[in-house]
């Protein structure tokens, strides 16, 4: 799936422009989670969006044209694939995996790496486009050339993966209650999931 992103990554990242809203209300979802003032890593950084939005300074990519985008922003970001982090065990507070996890084939390996380089407590921050909500279906029909190839993930799904890979004391925040194309303002994030297209998913280590 790297190709795509490689081939069309000015594409993949204009869509932040168009649906500002919609990014900034993600955004604003994934803060009510993220620890402050803490050292962090996003794996799967894309251009770098959600890495500088939110200030997590350290990220990995496959895909070098992203890389640049990525960096361009501030980005410490470094060509890797997150099934083996070129990090020591135990040094990060948390770790943000957002949207990528639906195109990683081997996603408890990555969960078992994120484990691996969080210190003792520390968080992971998995957000995702809901397989069982109103977007992810809507995704799944259309086919993009992005999403045609994503294995779209129930938020069940994640929370039993990170379970499995010993994570507990879980939150839920969702937002995106309407599609991106309609969205005119900032949501506030809510508790929970089932009505919101975008979950953000956080447990400790």
């Amino acid at each position: 799936m790297s190709s795509a992103f490689d081939k069309y990554y000015n594409k993949y990242d204009a869509w932040y422009d168009k649906h500002e809203f919609a990014f900034l209300s993600e955004i604003a979802a994934i803060k009510k989670v993220l620890p402050q003032g803490k050292k962090g890593l996003e794996i799967g950084t894309g251009t770098g969006r959600f890495a500088a939005g939110l200030g997590i300074t350290i990220g990995i990519e496959p895909s070098n044209n992203m890389l640049e985008i990525a960096r361009s922003r501030g980005v410490d970001a470094r060509w890797g694939f997150g099934e083996r982090l070129p990090f020591l065990n135990g040094i990060f507070d948390y770790v943000a995996i957002i949207i990528s996890l639906c195109f990683i084939k081997n996603q408890q390996e990555v969960l078992l790496e994120a484990a691996r380089v969080l210190k003792k407590n520390g968080r992971i921050i998995i957000g995702i486009v809901d397989k069982k909500g109103f977007l992810g279906k809507f995704y799944r029909k259309k086919k993009s050339v992005f999403y045609k190839e994503a294995k779209f993930l129930s938020v069940k799904k994640v929370t039993n993966l990170l379970k499995s890979t010993g994570f507990g004391s879980f939150s839920y925040f969702q937002t995106v209650s309407v599609y991106p194309d309609d969205m005119k303002v900032i949501e506030k994030p809510k508790k929970g999931f089932g009505k919101g297209g975008f979950v953000v998913i956080s447990a400790k280590k």
